[in-house]
């Protein structure tokens, strides 16, 4: 069966709910990274959701500020590029996806925090804006960065992706264990742990 025969069977599946077969992902990848057309086409369309759920989970909900289409998109632009490069390591092709996308957030922040302070108001209107102003934007930035680091602080980086993986992107807990090289059993234990150390912190 070719490769764009084995795509378009775990689009089938993928329709039901069932997740798409890790040695069918192997097969299209290896022949995304030779340069096979179609199987580039399937493998960034299939990722796509995963990583707009991801971008959309680290960026927050100042939309207005970041548009997180256009930071997928550049996630996937750059997967793209990669590809060729691609090397299979042992670990799961969604682990180097997500490694992209973490890079590209981050840049996405800084680049609009930097942005936002610095935007000169080109006027003075007749009447009070609605609009949050770009010193608002720059302290939304701000506060999403301190929560973030107090994350970081209160969290492991292994309990803070596992987090993100598992609530907002949606994968599962064989899917997230595939992902960082674990077992589903220690990825809901570290999940469980997580969770506990925040309401801790929350509750003081």
């Amino acid at each position: 069966m070719s490769v764009s025969a084995l795509a378009e069977r775990e689009d089938t599946r993928s329709r039901t709910g069932e997740p798409v077969d890790e040695i069918v992902l192997n097969a299209v990848v290896e022949a995304a990274v030779s340069g096979d057309t179609a199987a580039i086409h399937w493998l960034l369309g299939h990722v796509r959701p995963l990583v707009l759920r991801y971008c959309q989970s680290r960026i927050g909900g100042h939309r207005t500020a970041i548009a997180v289409d256009d930071v997928a998109q550049e996630v996937l632009l750059a997967l793209f590029r990669a590809l060729p490069t691609y090397r299979n390591q042992g670990r799961p092709f969604l682990a180097f996806v997500y490694g992209i996308a973490g890079h590209k957030v981050a840049d996405a922040r800084r680049n609009a925090a930097r942005i936002a302070a610095t935007m000169p108001v080109p006027e003075i209107p007749d009447v009070a804006s609605q609009d949050a102003t770009p010193e608002q934007h720059a302290l939304q930035f701000e506060m999403t960065s301190r929560i973030e680091q107090l994350l970081r602080r209160v969290l492991s980086p292994r309990q803070h992706e596992i987090l993100v993986l598992r609530l907002v992107v949606g994968l599962s807990a064989e899917e997230v264990a595939d992902v960082m090289g674990s077992t589903p059993g220690a990825i809901r234990v570290a999940q469980h742990r997580a969770l506990s150390r925040l309401r801790k912190v929350v509750s003081q």
